[in-house]
């Protein structure tokens, strides 16, 4: 499976790459907070929505640490998603490393 740290994750919006960014937390968490720009489909909801997402896309999945981030990258790779990616410590990273701004829980 594939990992992206945050750093990287930065960086790569910075450039302008085209990717997208899947929060895949429970309702009542994107409500406290929230990278920007990131397409919300809570775990088990992606089996159902999988058709919202494109295959060819690169696909930076997150969570709260990374667990179930990980669930969905994996079976993202088992529908061929070939550029899946699990956002290493997830939202917690991001808030520690990048944006301070937004709320750990």
């Amino acid at each position: 499976m594939k990992q992206m740290s945050v750093k990287e994750l930065q960086e790569r919006r910075e450039a302008g790459s085209k990717l997208v960014l899947l929060d895949v937390r429970e309702n009542d968490e994107v409500d406290y907070c929230k990278i920007a720009g990131a397409v919300h489909i809570p775990m088990n909801q992606v089996p159902l929505r999988l058709q919202e997402l494109n295959p060819q896309d690169t696909v930076v999945v997150y969570c709260h640490k990374g667990a179930r981030s990980m669930q969905v990258c994996r079976y993202l790779e088992g529908r061929g998603f070939k550029e899946a990616y699990n956002l290493l410590g997830g939202i917690t990273q991001w808030s520690l490393e990048i944006d301070p701004s937004v709320p750990m829980y």
